[in-house]
């Protein structure tokens, strides 16, 4: 329940919501990863962020919506909350949750669609050779349409 105005908040009213809120807090600090760490390593290029389960979780910055432009002593400028569960880089003015990033989201839905749309557009020596064989047997293979029979 969210209020506009704290001054129509009762006491009692306050503490029960704070004693919610602390239930919610260790529920999750107990269910989703938490970050124990993070650093931008210049020798790789990547942020590297140690959870308190012991994995790691690396990626390059220009993954990263808000990332791909920064200098090395913007992604160095990075800090954890006090509970591990999100990291932000002060300068850029760019926050993630964690559990979004070890869920593999690293911006909007719009920035992850563009992120997808310039993958799908690379090229490479094999995927030329593959587009001219597929061209040889007649082009893209057509999907086989299921029969559906009822008993």
């Amino acid at each position: 329940m969210a209020f506009k105005n704290w001054s129509l908040i009762s006491e009692e009213e306050l503490d029960v919501q704070i004693a919610k809120a602390k239930v919610a807090s260790k529920k999750a600090d107990a269910t989703e990863p938490r970050a124990a760490s993070v650093r931008f390593d210049q020798i790789s290029g990547l942020i590297v962020i140690a959870l308190r389960n012991g994995a790691f979780l690396s990626f390059p910055p220009n993954l990263v919506q808000g990332l791909g432009e920064a200098t090395p002593e913007d992604l160095s400028d990075v800090w954890l909350d006090g509970s591990g569960s999100s990291v932000h880089w002060e300068r850029l003015d760019v926050d993630f949750d964690i559990v979004g990033l070890v869920a593999g989201i690293f911006g909007t839905k719009s920035w992850m669609s563009e992120l997808g749309r310039k993958g799908g557009q690379a090229t490479s020596p094999t995927k030329a050779e593959s587009s001219r064989n597929n061209g040889k047997k007649g082009g893209r293979p057509k999907k086989a349409l299921q029969q559906i029979t009822s008993r």
